[in-house]
């Protein structure tokens, strides 16, 4: 079974110490460094842009997983791209051409990515399969870290591996990760866990620990991914 990455929300961190705060998750074993950005419009919230990206760029050779929570998103990618974004998320639900945003993601030199909120129907991904590397399922409604899992995505996360199939793309999941149900969610079929609070409580002296909590319990998950 592959190894189930890592990707701590800088969402999460002390953003008076965000440098520290990136280099104590790498020092940690993170394996991606997810970037929550938002809009205070197509979310209800509000957090950083391409500056924030373009600072942290230079301190981790981790790939920054940047997710997109904003609407227009198209305007916005060549920004964050060009800030070294190695992973680009947009939404279906704020994509009106999701089919175009991915391949200008692409274009950039980019992976694409597709998210989904946990009341968007995974059949949103049924003509995009051959332009995503990675599939993120939102597993708490999008804007604010702390929320609780919402259960019902784990059906959800099960189906969207069933489409992957053999296909080389991620299936990562966001919102309410935790070592409690970290096995669960990698049963359903995810192979990259973003976790907020669960990877940033108790302060950089934790943050090892924090991981090695996540990735045991994905580790002892019996997962379905061939």
């Amino acid at each position: 079974m592959p190894r189930t990455l890592i990707a701590p929300s800088i969402l999460s961190a002390d953003f008076a110490k965000l440098g520290e705060e990136a280099r104590a998750m790498v020092a940690a074993g993170a394996d991606w460094l997810h970037l929550d950005v938002m809009d205070g419009h197509f979310v209800p919230n509000i957090t950083f842009g391409p500056d924030a990206v373009k600072a942290l760029r230079p301190m981790t050779k981790l790939p920054l997983d940047v997710h997109l929570m904003i609407a227009p998103v198209d305007p916005y990618i060549a920004a964050f791209a060009e800030a070294g974004a190695d992973i680009i998320t947009v939404h279906a639900e704020g994509a009106p051409h999701l089919h175009r945003s991915l391949q200008t993601i692409r274009t950039h030199g980019k992976k694409a990515a597709v998210a989904l909120n946990p009341a968007t129907h995974e059949s949103a991904l049924s003509y995009v399969l051959d332009d995503v590397d990675l599939i993120l399922v939102m597993s708490v409604n999008p804007g604010f870290g702390g929320q609780s899992f919402i259960l019902a995505q784990l059906a959800k996360i099960a189906r969207i591996r069933e489409m992957i199939g053999r296909q080389p793309i991620h299936l990562q999941v966001d919102g309410g990760v935790t070592p409690e149900n970290a096995q669960a969610i990698v049963e359903a079929g995810a192979d990259c866990l973003v976790a907020g609070s669960a990877a940033f409580r108790g302060g950089p002296s934790a943050y090892a620990d924090n991981i090695t909590a996540l990735r045991t319990a994905a580790a002892n998950a019996s997962s379905i991914i061939a």
